[in-house]
């Protein structure tokens, strides 16, 4: 929709964005009188007639005589039976019959309606349904309740299918009652105002109804105006009604944005509806039936607008109107304002009325004859011929398609013509002078696809060619003819130029679709209801004296934010950057917890998150701390420390915290959290948290519900204690609270809140520290949320019979349907809901295939996936299960979806009544053996645990979690079963994590060394494969897998080292050239066997990774996942009475090693070493345990370290992700990575120290200085320097014991 010029006081606020509903109107109640039986054959007209007994006037329901009904002379859909009610009546209902006795009736039909037999508007039902079933038989009446009902004088029944046994036979009768209609004809100079008394204690609100037709896109409706210039005005601004409110400083008033526009395309000579509440600053605006509600800004309620409004201008006598806008051209019918008929007062000349210009009381204009083009090959030919002066053709035209041939002409002689064309929306003109020559083109307008009706005029004279584009003479394009050009004997409108006439037929340019009117040649506006009959041109696939647009974005179904564009024939929905994907934008993209990650297999990072899946929430980020059982971790803007000084009851201090999430998606990530909690510091100096004397609370907080809370971390709801007074641990035993007793030292009550339906902490208040030398701060924590206990959520069904009943499912215009299953069984129901005719159902049909089948009222419908491995493997399988107004979708896994589309201008409402069957059916049959597991309808998790606790043959719960998700522990982890969910055991690995993929990294300083006794580790008992080995003195090793990964520049360097009881060893070094170096002694009486691997200089500083795999003579090694190298023993095969392992250097050597080893484990290891597996023993995770077990010793500086991360970039990234279906819409990657590496977390750990100490001086001598009030906060604001204030602060509370003589110089 174009802007409107102009500037605009924005206040506005839409407050039901999505309040869009089905159309009602009317008061059906006693209104089903037979409005046809009576009436006289001449009422009664056809497109043609078989005979004169089958003439239009046998039409009468259940009326024998004639031929006993209507018959046309050819049965096609270009025929129609019209019928003239006399005058303008309320029409409720219509019923049909076939022909009397005969193989003659209507299957389908459309209904049109028309005030004047001209400009006809198809009847559509709700959810826009256009077509009417019709007979099955000859004499079976079938009547259709029309919602809403509509008003009109001449209805036409057009047949659209018939009994293809006989021919088309209507028998029809109408229902309603008289309807009242007053009318006002306003010329577009002329309006109206009213003036009233106000009555400030009737009527509690202002309520205006009228309805309005016009041809024109532009103008006032009603006009208000208020104090100092304010306004509130209705008009129309290309074709869509807008609620305009303005100031008196204002600029011309423009529309308020997409929430102050109801209705499109309202310029079509149709009569629309129009009710206005405004009842304070509430304005309620219903244009036909569908309604939007506004909050109305500033001094603009009703009780302040004047007591007057205008229609159909802007009229104020006695006052300034600093801003113009066009009057309404068109007619008012019953206008009412607070029970007053309007245009009665102004028929009866009433006082309160002032007319200016010319009005008229009939609504008589002529009614302009449209046109609809149909489809792509809808065509229109008139004749043309050039006269003395040329050759003139104009005609309007309106569509949504962006490219169409309007106009082809050519000469008779076969010569070059001209081509008038949309393309991208701008108008064309094409020029030949022959057939097959190449086309000079020029362009005009731009965006001329936007439904709005637009102007062209073309006109020929000699050999010059002008085009108008609405009436603009700047957007005029003037061209000269070629020669052997000409204007043509036969224009053709629509349809696609014949083939040889030029290139535009080989291309993807199609036939015009929309609808054209005031079609003129040399003058002379063309009669289409003669073309219509007959006799003028001819044509194809048209509908005459109607225009058929719609407005497919209205209401709009793109969800979540998409934007809406369409064609002729269908809308598309936008999702970019909506967090959304889909036909209407309705299935989310992100997951909905941390958890939903954690089985991914995902990392810990940033990440959005959208708690409730395809419902309205937003998603948002948050940080995923991906452990056992995840966290999510919501951070706001104020979680640095706080101090306050000099507040009381009259001025206390205020905090508010934002999140990163509004109220409504942190309620719904802590309704799905097990556990939340939020660390509160509260540090006081003579602040109380409580007037002991009185109970008064002195300090409280806020959470999320806008409820106040006394209680204090760690303590329980209303105790009005903190957990020291809980502990009994308070400094003072008569206070139960630390800050109670008012000491001059610092002191504090600090905790964890962990209730959860008070989290989180939304204000913090703080009132007494007005005395001197009192004193508070304090420092609120992120919001942690532990877990998601809706995902584990599960139900096991043990038999056919069985099922769960849930309230009905509402999925009127959006249904989707998620959960995970698993099952040994071959078929079995998911969940079933049925209505009267519609349903929906979800079933494992076979162990290959899963069905989802639906009915909406256009029959049913199914979407089939087929897998190509049987899904009743009893491992968990996901199904997504989703139906909109444009099509269903199902998808199993990360298998190819399965689409179908929804027909056109079909039903589009899911209307389901009874209960919702999960895990079996109604009738108990075919149900579902196995277990289901987290069920979402529309994002909303059903609680099947708590309902299966009451359900005969249905148990809580379903264990067996690690044969679909054990693929997730790494590195020799093992799946562990949990009651809700699983964990991975690292115990036997070379890395940590939850699952097993962060590697165990340390850093080695010169001369330090880790040494693992093998021995100590596995008991005497063992009795393991060689594999496996246990390592103990009597086993022997035929082969061994190594794996390690290490950081360094010095060589030599010992990477490895392991010793034998019987003096065999094998050591991993790197030379002095930096080449890595592998020496096996296998046998003691032998040297041992050494091999090079000159991959490169691996002492460059660089992680590299070592992979080092022994079957008893053969060695593979492996470089950094891509060197590999086989080499062959000579020493031996066997590996005897392993002692230890050695990393870094060899303490105790031995004679029995050889030189070069014995020199790189004097030097020892200097760098990182990580990830180290030697078979099923982690010597660094032993080494780096607190509680370091025996097995494990070291010697000289080794520090955990984090070298395994070095690999990748060095700057920390932050990355979003989504579903793994629909990877590339979004960015993916690792999230945000740890910006430490190496062993820079030793030396950054010193430097760390240093600053502190450096810092606490500086705030020391700051304090000494400036002596004291530093600084006093009233209102809570962010520190533009977030780390001085915790620093200073946590030197001053450390400092306190050592210096408590004198605590007030040397605090900060």
């Amino acid at each position: 929709m174009g802007s409107v010029p102009g500037a605009f006081l924005p206040v506005i606020l839409l407050l039901s964005a999505k309040s869009w509903g089905p159309a009602m109107a009317g008061n059906t109640d006693n209104c089903d009188k037979p409005l046809v039986s009576a009436l006289p054959p001449s009422s009664f007209s056809s497109s043609s007639e078989l005979s004169s007994s089958h003439s239009p006037g046998f039409a009468r329901l259940n009326r024998r005589d004639g031929a006993g009904g209507w018959t046309p002379l050819v049965s096609d859909k270009n025929q129609w039976l019209q019928i003239d009610l006399g005058e303008r009546v309320e029409v409720t209902a219509v019923a049909t019959q076939g022909g009397y006795g005969s193989s003659d009736w209507v299957t389908s039909y459309l209904l049109m309606f028309s005030d004047s037999s001209r400009n006809w508007k198809q009847y559509r039902r709700e959810e826009g349904v256009s077509g009417f079933p019709g007979n099955s038989n000859a004499d079976s009446v079938v009547h259709h309740r029309l919602r809403p009902p509509v008003e009109a004088r001449h209805l036409r029944f057009l047949p659209s299918s018939w009994n293809p046994d006989g021919r088309i036979g209507m028998r029809v009768e109408a229902y309603g009652c008289p309807y009242r209609s007053q009318v006002i004809d306003f010329d577009g100079k002329s309006s109206l105002l009213y003036r009233f008394v106000k009555n400030t204690s009737s009527s509690a609100k202002d309520v205006i109804s009228l309805k309005f037709k016009t041809m024109q896109s532009d103008g006032v409706l009603l006009h208000r105006e208020g104090r100092g210039g304010d306004s509130v005005t209705l008009a129309l601004v290309k074709g869509t009604l807008f609620l305009l409110v303005g100031s008196g400083d204002s600029s011309p008033l423009s529309p308020s944005g997409p929430g102050g526009a109801l209705g499109s395309l309202l310029d079509d000579q149709q009569w629309h509806s129009v009710l206005f509440e405004h009842s304070r600053q509430l304005v309620n605006l219903t244009v036909d039936g569908r309604s939007q509600q506004f909050r109305v800004w500033g001094d603009l309620s009703q009780e302040d607008l004047d007591p007057e409004i205008s229609f159909g201008g802007i009229l104020a006598p006695g006052k300034s109107v600093t801003f113009q806008r066009k009057n309404f051209d068109g007619c008012l019918e019953n206008i009412n304002f607070n029970g007053e008929d309007i245009i009665d007062l102004a028929k009866r000349h009433g006082p309160q009325i002032l007319v200016t210009g010319t009005i008229s009381f009939s609504c008589s204009r002529p009614q302009p004859v449209p046109v609809t083009f149909l489809s792509a090959g809808s065509h229109l030919e008139l004749p043309g011929t050039l006269g003395q002066d040329g050759a003139t053709v104009s005609f309007q035209f309106r569509t949504w398609n962006s490219a169409g041939l309007l106009l082809s002409s050519r000469p008779h002689q076969g010569s070059g013509g001209l081509v008038l064309a949309l393309r991208d929306g701008t108008l064309r003109l094409g020029l030949s002078s022959s057939p097959g020559q190449a086309q000079s083109d020029v362009t005009a307008g731009v965006g001329l696809n936007d439904g709005q009706w637009h102007s062209v005029s073309l006109t020929v004279k000699r050999n010059q060619l002008r085009v108008t584009l609405d009436h603009d003479g700047a957007a005029s394009i003037h061209a000269t003819l070629p020669v052997g050009t000409g204007a043509g004997d036969t224009y053709r409108f629509g349809g696609c130029l014949r083939p040889g006439s030029g290139p535009e037929c080989e291309g993807s340019l199609g036939g015009f679709q929309g609808c054209l009117r005031l079609v003129s040649i040399n003058a002379q506006e063309v009669d289409l209801i003669s073309v219509q009959r007959g006799a003028l041109g001819n044509f194809s696939h048209l509908q005459i004296d109607a225009c058929g647009i719609l407005d497919r974005c209205l209401p709009n179904y793109c969800e979540h934010g998409g934007r809406c564009s369409q064609t002729w024939t269908a809308f598309h929905c936008d999702c970019t950057s909506t967090g959304y994907a889909g036909a209407t934008c309705h299935h989310p993209l992100y997951e909905q917890s941390c958890e939903a990650h954690r089985h991914k297999g995902s990392p810990s990072g940033l990440y959005h998150l959208d708690p409730d899946g395809s419902g309205p929430l937003e998603p948002f980020p948050a940080f995923c701390n991906i452990t056992d059982v995840p966290w999510t971790i919501l951070q706001h803007n104020g979680s640095t420390f706080t101090r306050v000084k000099g507040t009381d009851r009259e001025n206390p201090h205020r905090a508010t915290f934002q999140y990163a999430a509004t109220a409504e998606q942190l309620s719904a990530t802590i309704a799905r959290a097990g556990h939340c909690q939020q660390e509160l510091e509260f540090h006081c100096r003579r602040s109380r948290l409580q007037d002991t004397r009185d109970g008064t609370s002195l300090s409280w907080w806020v959470g999320r519900s806008n409820e106040t809370h006394t209680y204090w971390g760690g303590s329980l709801p209303e105790a009005q204690k903190c957990p020291c007074g809980f502990a009994g641990t308070c400094i003072d035993s008569r206070y139960h609270c630390n800050c109670d007793a008012d000491r001059d030292e610092w002191t504090n009550d600090t905790g964890v809140l962990s209730y959860k339906e008070h989290l989180p902490v939304m204000r913090i208040v703080v009132t007494d520290t007005a005395h001197p030398s009192s004193e508070a701060a304090y420092r609120l924590g992120p919001l942690l949320c532990q877990g998601d206990r809706l995902f584990w959520n599960s139900a096991s069904f043990h038999t056919e019979a069985s099922y769960l009943h849930f309230p009905t499912f509402h999925g009127e215009l959006s249904a989707d349907v998620s959960f995970f299953f698993k099952t040994m069984a071959s078929s079995g129901v998911f969940l079933e809901n049925l209505g009267i005719t519609d349903f929906i159902s979800l079933e494992l049909r076979s162990p290959v295939e899963v069905t989802f089948s639906f009915d909406v009222g256009n029959g049913p419908c199914e979407v089939t996936v087929q897998a190509p491995t049987p899904l009743n493997d009893n491992r968990w399988h996901l199904v997504r299960a989703e139906r909109n107004v444009k099509e269903a979708s199902l998808q199993v896994d990360w298998l190819p979806r399965g689409t179908r589309a929804a027909p056109e201008d079909g039903h589009m409402l899911l209307q389901l009544n009874s209960q919702l069957f999960v895990g079996g059916t109604a009738t108990r049959q075919r149900g579902f053996l196995g277990c289901i597991r987290s069920l979402q309808l529309n994002g909303e998790t059903l609680d099947l645990e708590e309902r299966a606790k009451v359900t005969p043959g249905v148990e809580p719960g379903c264990p067996g979690h690690c044969s679909t998700y054990g693929h997730l522990c790494h590195n020799g982890g093992r799946c562990r079963e949990k009651p809700r969910g699983f964990s991975c055991d690292c115990e036997l690995s070379a890395f940590t994590g939850p699952f097993c993929s962060h590697e165990i990294s340390a850093y080695f300083g010169p001369g330090s060394s880790v040494t693992y006794n093998f021995h100590e580790y596995y008991p005497l008992s063992t009795n393991s494969s060689p594999h496996a080995a246990s390592f103990q003195g009597d086993v022997t090793l035929t082969r061994e897998l190594i794996t390690f990964s290490f950081l360094t520049a010095q060589t030599p360097s010992l990477l490895l080292y392991v010793d034998s009881f019987y003096e065999e060893y094998l050591s991993v070094i790197l030379a002095r050239n930096g080449s890595l170096q592998i020496r096996y002694k296998l046998d003691l009486h032998q040297d041992p066997d050494v091999f090079n691997f000159n991959f490169k200089n691996m002492a460059d500083g660089q992680l590299h990774r070592v992979k080092i795999s022994r079957e008893e003579g053969v060695v593979f090694v492996e470089v950094n996942q891509k060197s590999r190298r086989q080499v062959s023993l000579s020493s031996g095969t066997e590996f005897n009475a392993v002692k230890s392992l050695v990393l870094g250097k060899i303490l105790e050597p031995g004679g029995h090693v050889d030189a070069e080893t014995a020199r790189a484990g004097a030097r020892g290891f200097s760098g990182c070493l990580s990830a180290v597996q030697f078979e099923r023993a982690a010597p660094l995770k032993a080494a780096l345990r607190p509680g370091r077990p025996a097995r494990a010793s070291v010697r000289g500086p080794v520090a955990a370290s984090d070298c395994g991360a070095r690999g990748g970039d060095g700057a920390a990234r932050e990355r979003t992700h989504v579903r793994a279906e629909h990877s590339g819409v979004m960015d993916e990657g690792e999230p945000m990575a740890d910006a430490t590496r190496g062993d820079s977390a030793v030396i950054g750990g010193v430097i760390a120290v240093a600053v502190f100490v450096l810092l606490c001086v500086a705030a020391i001598a700051i304090r000494l200085y400036q002596q004291k009030n530093l600084y006093s906060t009233k209102e809570a604001k962010p520190p533009e320097n977030p780390g001085h204030a915790p620093t200073g602060l946590r030197c001053e509370l450390s400092l306190q014991s050592a210096v408590c003589g004198n605590q007030k110089e040397y605090f900060f």
